[in-house]
């Protein structure tokens, strides 16, 4: 059969490369065509556009880059017809990706969604729009089959690709070595994104604390898909920068500054105190405390369903709350124990399912079934 996917960001790329590997192993004459990053195209198919391209980060930003969107979409949707896929298959990425689920039903063409559009964060009532759209909706956080049902859709909860991912994960055991780090100081792991919008919003904020903590390293997760030339202006003596490590990073770390998205819960799974860290313009900031209808914005403290690790957002985002805040995690027994019961009850819920193997089965078997 041939699959067209869609990936708009790093994090899609990850597991649509996951589903494709999947996808073969359950059907050897499948075919790739998508829209996605360097781990698809790994996988083999035709990658079409690179998510660098797309990435955006904020309401005023995809404001400003409404047209440049528009040309993308007419271009995917073209591509798409000419492709005359078995399935187009979305991946997060809701913005762009709810336009094409329209597009290719009004088309005729058979929509799978994988990784729901965080329609349950903020304007609910697309909920219609999915189910008008989307043919089937595997999704990957627990609570999402609870908050479908209120809208009478059913959808298939396939497990959690991030758990999966860090359950099968082994670390590196010249760690230290390799990456030419003390051994005999403990790690600060920061995390500060892989946009270059939330990097510039995050680190600079994130490493001024490094004096508080001569006792510890802080090493940056970069990522290969920017130019490391560019992590330059953000160097420091004390600080060092390793790229597409950050499995290895977190296995190693005492304690972690995140930016908030997947690499919480990546954190939380590793078992690292973390402090959740998020910014960003003003007017984006204004127009999502109208909308966003949840109380937290880390998926751990999401998933948990009550705070597990402390939130600094926007204006309680700065160096003071952030060097307060890491010396408690540091140095509190009782409080890093309470953080520790919260990442046992979110494994728990997330449970080990194989869910891009899983993701794949259901797919062939509904495609099958017709």
């Amino acid at each position: 059969m041939k699959y067209y996917l869609i990936a708009g960001e790093r994090s899609g790329d990850f597991h649509a490369s996951h589903l494709m590997r999947e996808l073969r192993g359950q059907d050897t004459a499948a075919e790739f065509r998508y829209w996605g990053g360097d781990l698809m195209q790994a996988e083999g198919g035709e990658l079409v556009r690179h998510y660098q391209e797309l990435a955006i980060m904020g309401f005023l930003e995809a404001a400003t880059s409404v047209l440049k969107f528009r040309g993308y979409l007419k271009q995917c949707q073209q591509d798409v017809l000419a492709y005359k896929p078995d399935v187009l298959i979305l991946v997060d990425y809701g913005g762009f990706n709810m336009r094409m689920a329209k597009f290719a039903k009004d088309k005729g063409i058979k929509v799978f969604y994988y990784i729901s559009p965080k329609i349950w964060a903020w304007n609910q009532g697309r909920v219609e729009q999915v189910k008008a759209r989307v043919d089937k909706m595997f999704v990957i956080l627990p609570f999402e089959t609870e908050f479908y049902q209120k809208f009478d859709y059913a959808v298939d909860y396939t497990g959690n690709p991030t758990a999966d991912a860090v359950a099968e994960f082994q670390p590196t055991s010249d760690f230290f070595e390799r990456n030419q780090l003390d051994p005999a100081r403990p790690i600060i792991a920061v995390l500060p994104g892989s946009r270059k919008q939330e990097i510039e919003e995050m680190l600079h904020e994130m490493i001024a604390i490094l004096p508080g903590f001569q006792e510890y390293q802080f090493v940056v997760a970069g990522v290969t898909n920017l130019d490391p030339n560019y992590y330059r202006h953000f160097e420091r003596n004390g600080i060092k920068f390793l790229f597409d490590q950050t499995f290895d990073l977190l296995s190693h770390a005492r304690a972690a500054l995140v930016t908030s998205g997947t690499a919480t819960l990546e954190t939380a799974l590793f078992g690292v105190p973390q402090i959740v860290c998020y910014r960003t313009s003003a007017l984006s900031y204004a127009i999502g405390k109208m909308v966003i209808k949840v109380p937290y914005i880390s998926l751990v403290n999401l998933i948990a369903g009550h705070e597990v690790v402390k939130e600094l957002i926007q204006g309680d985002f700065n160096a003071r709350n952030l060097l307060d805040e890491l010396r408690t995690l540091l140095t509190n027994a009782e409080y890093q124990a309470r953080i520790e019961t919260g990442y046992a009850e979110l494994r728990a819920k997330l449970g080990q399912q194989q869910a891009a193997k899983k993701t794949a089965e259901l797919m062939v078997k509904y495609l099958q079934a017709g």
